[in-house]
């Protein structure tokens, strides 16, 4: 098993830090939902899905 463990070591620290960096990616889209931003950044006025963004 350790053995196994460090011949893959790279490919482990790799996929733990995308796992981590979407992590981040998805808890920062969470709370900007929740302050009532945007996801995408770039205004609601032309966008076909701003009635599900901000029901009223």
């Amino acid at each position: 098993m350790l053995s196994w463990i460090t011949g893959n070591l790279s490919t482990i620290i790799i996929c733990a830090v995308l796992c981590a960096a979407v992590a981040l990616i998805v808890l920062s889209m969470v709370r900007g939902k929740r302050k009532g931003k945007s996801p995408c950044g770039c205004g609601c006025g032309g966008c076909a899905m701003k009635e599900s963004c901000h029901k009223k």
